[in-house]
């Protein structure tokens, strides 16, 4: 191996997140440096007051440590050294890796730690969860995520020797608006669309009514959550109407875009009805991933001029400012796709960063919501669940409380 993990390599890890740019560099907001006291003390250095230190960059990725000797062995200027992992630190180590096939978990014999559960895992990378589903009722996987629409099924008839499990999820799901469209600039069109989706229909249709409404983006126990959207889950028809009048707009047709799995086009269906009510015509464009997670970006192309609705989806951790960090101002036609923008809403983005009280920041929180709901742009359907079944007699599974999974926790029985 490279020796024991010293304070040499925290400063490595983190200040190396910063000089190679990294995508995920956001997370550690204003980070300046580190200094090393010792082989085992340092000082990790903000520009600022950083309350998501705790909660977002020191537990998830930007957080990781890695050995500054392995690292600069493989890559002398200490960036990229690609998939072919060098130096391991915990009772498992990254053997194989098939890309969009396999990812193989050995026992590490250097370990000297408590004995991990297994000599091996083998995680499949299965990107429909209906076949994951099918998958483990075969006995090709003993452990798996499930859909929402098929808990209910799960749950009265498991499969033999299976655990089903509940989990809350802190992801978001919504009908976005592109504010910048000729066909969606009057906030009075906006208003209709927000106001004639009827929540609870949509989430019966495309969840079997097994998840709850969503007040905002921020999932329940999380900093923020509020506990009602400004606008009521059914909406209300007669509102919707009263705006389309004031809109004076006849005839208008829109294109909804939504990735092609089964609850997204479903989702996709019940607005296409509910806005016909109101006089508007969609047209649903269902896309791959490939052509999905590109529409809004600009350095992308042009398609972010013609985004007109969108199904959109977010995964979330249990830190705040990972949601609102998505809607300020600069990350318009970057991840902000509905091109919001408001300058209270960076303010108080800004705001919310130092502040250690979570009461304080819930505050604010609860406010950048109510201005997202307020511009139009956003219809707000679920934060879903993550439900997960494992067979019984082969493991104890292990996951986080919104249902991530814990490999390292898993236990034979």
């Amino acid at each position: 191996g490279y020796g024991e993990l010293t304070a040499k390599d925290v400063k490595f890890s983190f200040e190396r997140v910063i000089k190679i740019n990294s995508p995920s560099s956001f997370d550690f907001g204003p980070l300046d440096h580190v200094e090393v006291e010792d082989d085992y003390t340092g000082v990790i250095v903000f520009k600022t007051p950083f309350a998501p230190a705790w909660t977002l960059a020191l537990p998830y990725g930007v957080g990781h440590i890695v050995s500054e000797d392995a690292v600069v062995k493989v890559n002398k200027d200490g960036g990229d050294f690609g998939m072919k992992a060098t130096a391991f630190s915990g009772p498992y180590v990254f053997a194989d890796w098939k890309p969009n096939q396999s990812v193989l978990l050995t026992r590490n014999p250097e370990w000297s730690g408590p004995k991990p559960g297994f000599d091996e895992i083998r995680i499949l990378p299965i990107g429909d969860i209906k076949t994951a589903e099918r998958a483990y009722q075969a006995g090709d996987i003993d452990f798996t995520g499930i859909s929402v629409d098929s808990l209910a099924n799960f749950k009265s008839k498991p499969p033999a020797d299976t655990k089903v499990e509940e989990k809350p999820s802190l992801d978001f799901t919504y009908i976005g608006m592109n504010i910048d469209h000729p066909k969606l600039k009057d906030i009075n069109i906006r208003k209709a669309i927000q106001w004639a989706i009827n929540v609870p229909q949509i989430l019966d249709a495309a969840y079997s009514g097994q998840v709850d409404v969503a007040t905002g983006m921020l999932a329940k126990g999380l900093v923020g959550y509020r506990d009602k959207a400004l606008i009521p889950p059914e909406g209300d028809l007669a509102k919707a109407k009263a705006f389309m009048e004031m809109a004076a707009v006849s005839d208008l047709t829109l294109t909804l875009d939504c990735l092609n799995q089964s609850d997204y086009s479903t989702i996709a269906g019940v607005v296409q009805a509910q806005l016909s009510q109101i006089g508007i015509a969609v047209e649903i464009n269902v896309q791959d991933s490939g052509s999905f997670y590109s529409i809004g970006i600009e350095s992308e192309g042009d398609r972010w001029k013609n985004m007109q609705l969108i199904v959109q989806h977010f995964t979330m951790v249990p830190e705040p400012f990972y949601f609102s960090s998505t809607y300020i101002s600069s990350q318009v036609g970057k991840w902000n796709w509905e091109r919001f923008s408001s300058k209270p809403f960076d303010e108080l983005h800004e705001k919310a960063l130092a502040l250690d009280d979570p009461n304080e920041r819930a505050k604010l929180y609860r406010e950048m919501q109510d201005l997202m709901e307020e511009s139009g742009a956003y219809r707000f359907l679920t934060n879903g669940a993550s439900p997960i079944m494992y067979r019984t007699t082969r493991m104890q599974a292990a996951t986080r409380p919104d249902g991530r999974v814990l490999y390292i926790d898993f236990k034979p029985v």
